[in-house]
């Protein structure tokens, strides 16, 4: 019955949403030349459905958080397990990784125009070097919490290196990672819409920029929303995707 009650309380938080903005531009408490009534911007997004260069402002949108998220997985990965299996590796990066971690994406956006323009592979940039840490950070917290007891039973069956990562800190680290992932695909989201916006690469913060200069307000709301429902979708599929790697893990299993 409460799995059920969830998402009816869910919609009808929306519905209540959707009736402030309605109602709120009518009321005098905002101008409706700021914030438009909720039935123009549905009219505005109704009307984006139908052009042609909406479709393809999105599949460049999401053509630059895919290929960065994945870039940035891959590399994470590979970083992530190479580090963690070397202690004296570990902390000789320790320091390094530290001081580039917290250097916020948006301030390289000079050097990704300075080094590619507004060509993709600046958004990939911004992208990659977002999402990238989290997976790392992830992936050597996993490393990390590998049971020694396991990895002494691991050398005394004489397994190799491989077979050590496999078979024993691979089922340790996976949950570590799959929360890497998640985290890092609504970060490169963010990234790839703020490259958009800031540099004027193609895609949907490209479309905002410009719906914001020509003064077109509903449709800058309307285009405001997809990038929400986009978010919101890639955090659906991101928490599916963990839920089905993770299907044999006991915090999913109560989960279910």
């Amino acid at each position: 019955m409460g799995g059920a009650a969830a998402p009816l309380r869910g919609l009808a938080g929306l519905a209540g949403l959707v009736v402030v903005l309605q109602v709120l531009p009518h009321s005098g408490l905002v101008s409706g030349d700021y914030l438009p009534p909720a039935s123009e911007m549905a009219r505005a997004l109704w009307h984006l459905l139908a052009e042609d260069a909406f479709w393809t402002a999105l599949g460049d949108t999401l053509t630059g958080w895919g290929l960065g998220l994945a870039i940035a997985v891959a590399a994470g990965l590979v970083a992530g397990i190479v580090i963690g299996s070397v202690p004296v590796l570990r902390a000789v990066t320790a320091s390094t990784i530290e001081f580039l971690r917290p250097i916020p994406s948006v301030a390289l956006i000079p050097v990704a125009v300075l080094l590619y323009g507004t060509d993709l592979r600046s958004v990939l940039l911004l992208v990659v070097y977002a999402s990238f840490w989290q997976v790392l950070v992830q992936v050597l917290a996993g490393t990390q919490d590998v049971d020694p007891v396991a990895e002494d039973t691991a050398r005394s069956y004489r397994l190799g290196g491989w077979g050590r990562v496999r078979y024993v800190m691979w089922p340790t680290a996976l949950p570590y990672v799959m929360t890497g992932v998640r985290l890092a695909a609504t970060v490169a989201l963010v990234l790839t819409i703020t490259a958009e916006l800031v540099i004027g690469a193609p895609g949907l913060g490209h479309e905002i920029a410009i719906a914001q200069t020509s003064g077109a307000v509903p449709q800058v709301y309307a285009l405001v929303l997809v990038t929400g429902l986009l978010g919101v979708a890639v955090n659906l599929m991101a928490r599916a995707v963990e839920r089905r790697a993770l299907h044999w893990h006991p915090s999913v299993r109560r989960e279910g």
